[in-house]
């Protein structure tokens, strides 16, 4: 596998894909191939994004740092990645904020419902102070380092049973959560049966019957043919999902503060190129899954909010209640 993949990349990624294969054909070979986990493919907003960080990474090192991804969950699922990188098995990866709390409390801020109202609001409470705390947080409580607060996006219930207009319309549906004990709480809350299930068992037990229900933002929906499997999508909207790049401590800790700032720099300069490329699928997305078969619904928020909020003000004590406050009322 080349240490930078370009197959088949959207936007205008597989254009800069090729200039770097042409640019960094003078460079000296990498003096240190990081790899890095994905959860998704090279066409994902999470591909893009690895794939910029990786063409920075090189450029600014000279050569000297590259990556290897490795997509599709191939070393191993989100848990299981984020406890490698903690023990230092694994290099790098970005995964799904949904198996931290397990680790760190403060981490359940982002399996709270409606929470954040949109994508600004988002990044500019992931930007802010807040942010920084949290990957603190992560440091200590998971021995990783955040690299960019990159995402997967809003979440949107799929389901093979009908179309949701109504809370109430949730009843008797076997739904897949992450697994975090907030989500199923939350799905529990809105009339789900809510079971808990690794995400490389989701397609597998949506297929079989097993689960009538998952959500995930609209390009995960894409990128996993989820639309094979279920034939309605929900603009529920429900969560925020950060889909944070991390590196193993250690591993980050035995660079030289030279190479440090250049991982950190190559990262944040991928990070606007990550979020608006997750922005432009999403609008792509939404078009081509109801192109594929799917019915889109697009029902009135409020009563989702309302049958949830019991849900925030149970967990604001563990999450923390002044980070829950200042998550729900951050100006932007």
């Amino acid at each position: 596998m080349n240490r930078l993949q370009t197959k088949s990349l959207p936007l205008t990624s597989l254009a800069a894909a090729v200039a770097l294969a042409t640019s960094t054909s003078a460079l000296a070979e990498p003096e240190r191939v990081i790899d890095v986990s994905l959860p998704l493919g090279p066409e994902s907003q999470q591909g893009v994004g690895i794939l910029k960080f990786g063409e920075e990474l090189e450029r600014l090192s000279g050569g000297r740092l590259a990556i290897e991804p490795h997509y599709d969950n191939a070393l191993g699922a989100e848990r299981e990645v984020v406890e490698g990188m903690g023990m230092g098995m694994i290099d790098a990866g970005i995964t799904s904020t949904g198996p931290m709390g397990g680790f760190v409390d403060e981490f359940m801020l982002f399996d709270l419902p409606y929470v954040f109202e949109n994508h600004e609001h988002a990044y500019a409470f992931l930007d802010s102070e807040h942010g920084e705390e949290l990957a603190r947080l992560a440091e200590e409580g998971m021995n990783v380092k955040f690299l960019a607060w990159m995402e997967n996006g809003f979440r949107h219930n799929t389901n093979s049973v009908r179309p949701l207009e109504h809370p109430s319309d949730l009843e008797g549906i076997n739904h897949r959560t992450q697994e975090s004990r907030v989500q199923v709480d939350t799905w529990e809350a809105l009339g789900a049966n809510a079971t808990p299930m690794a995400w490389t068992e989701v397609y597998t037990a949506l297929q079989q019957g097993v689960m009538d229900s998952q959500e995930n933002p609209l390009a995960t929906i894409y990128d996993v043919n989820f639309y094979e499997v279920q034939d309605y999508l929900n603009m529920t909207q429900h969560v925020y999902s950060p889909a944070p790049l991390m590196m193993s401590l250690d591993l980050f800790n035995s660079f030289s503060e030279e190479d440090q700032a250049i991982i950190l720099e190559a990262a944040q300069i991928a990070l606007p190129v990550q979020r608006e490329t997750s922005q432009e699928l999403e609008q792509r997305y939404l078009g081509e899954l109801e192109e594929l078969g799917m019915t889109v619904t697009h029902p009135d928020l409020e009563p989702f909010r309302e049958a949830v909020r019991p849900v925030i003000d149970e967990w604001a004590p563990t999450v923390g209640e002044d980070l829950v406050d200042a998550a729900l009322n951050y100006e932007y």
